[in-house]
């Protein structure tokens, strides 16, 4: 099950015409790298949870086929949070009892090893399973404790003191649930996993593993994470299966000058057009962008068509489709321009 319903306010104006997951990553959207993922680990049926921009997935999805999986889809009308998406999906399930399913959250880039966590999921008859993972700053999520043979001990909400950063687990947004589990959670309704399913387990005395992982984690939330991810797909930090690991990634019909700099694990977009003495350094390209003659683009993520003037400078920003910055003008870093701005 893949939970795609997110509208992915925090990643704006890049979430304003196209549904967070189906952003593209390294030229791939989120959602195609974690199908093959799965597929890879030996997932054959997934069950799409949309909600925003449902068309979007199906249009581009289809029924699987060109990615080698059956895909179904669970459509709610309005969202209902992470447990009551996953209850609204259990009708397009066909595992029963004790089978398990795997889930995942749809703006995660990650190296976990599904098929293990599905195993020791089996071999312990545990009732939900997660990933966990450890960051170096977890005041920003909910904190998992686990007892030393990995049962977790409770669900914290995010700290807000010193004291209060008892561990620095969290939920990785990967999960294996008992069937039976999904069943049990109340239909038709908002639900949250970590505030209401997973402490009524913990309550009833149920087994909750936690597996801390080392591998690649990146939570895809903001637009500086999701270029994090992109460059590092590009670079071969992140795990990318049959991609070779390059300083940068240019995809079909891009033209680029030859005295053109370009860097850092960026990504140029089909149909971009980058002139003479530009360059592009440790950032992202959406399709039909243009760069001209001298301007600078930098650790930025600029959107579908938009244009930057020769001799213009874009520095840790964020460009909505269709922007243009008149030559020599500059955007500052941490900008978020929305669509079809003029920046002069």
């Amino acid at each position: 099950m893949l939970l795609v319903g997110g509208e992915g306010t925090r990643l704006r104006p890049l979430t304003l015409t196209t549904p967070k997951p189906m952003l593209p990553v390294a030229g791939t959207p989120i959602t195609i790298h974690q199908i093959t993922r799965a597929r890879d680990a030996g997932v054959q049926r997934i069950v799409l949870g949309t909600a925003y921009r449902a068309d979007v997935f199906t249009d581009h999805l289809g029924d699987g086929s060109r990615l080698g999986v059956e895909i179904v889809y669970a459509h709610e009308e309005t969202p209902l949070g992470t447990g009551g998406a996953i209850r609204n999906a259990a009708a397009h399930l066909r595992s029963d009892g004790h089978e398990p399913v795997l889930i995942l959250n749809g703006d995660v880039l990650s190296g976990v090893d599904m098929a293990a966590l599905v195993d020791g999921h089996v071999a312990t008859d545990a009732a939900v399973t997660l990933h966990l993972t450890r960051v170096d700053d977890p005041r920003r999520y909910g904190l998992v404790p686990t007892d030393g043979d990995g049962s977790v001990r409770q669900f914290l909400e995010k700290p807000q003191t010193p004291e209060e950063i008892v561990t620095d687990q969290i939920n990785a947004g990967c999960y294996v649930f008992r069937r039976d589990v999904i069943d049990a959670i109340a239909p038709d309704r908002v639900v949250s996993v970590e505030r209401e399913v997973f402490p009524a387990l913990l309550d009833s005395g149920a087994l909750i593993r936690g597996v801390v992982d080392t591998s690649y984690w990146l939570d895809l939330g903001t637009p500086w994470d999701f270029l994090q991810g992109s460059t590092d797909l590009v670079r071969g930090v992140a795990p990318w299966d049959g991609h070779q690991p390059a300083d940068f990634l240019v995809l079909d019909g891009a033209q680029i000058a030859a005295d053109a700099v370009i860097d850092n694990g960026s990504t140029i977009g089909p149909g971009s057009h980058i002139a003479s003495g530009a360059l592009v350094r440790g950032s992202v390209l959406f399709a039909d962008a243009i760069i001209e003659q001298g301007a600078q683009v930098v650790d930025s993520v600029v959107g579908i068509g938009a244009c930057i003037g020769a001799g213009a400078s874009v520095r840790g920003a964020v460009l909505g489709d269709g922007v243009v910055v008149r030559p020599g003008a500059q955007v500052a870093e941490g900008e978020r321009i929305d669509p079809g701005t003029v920046i002069s």
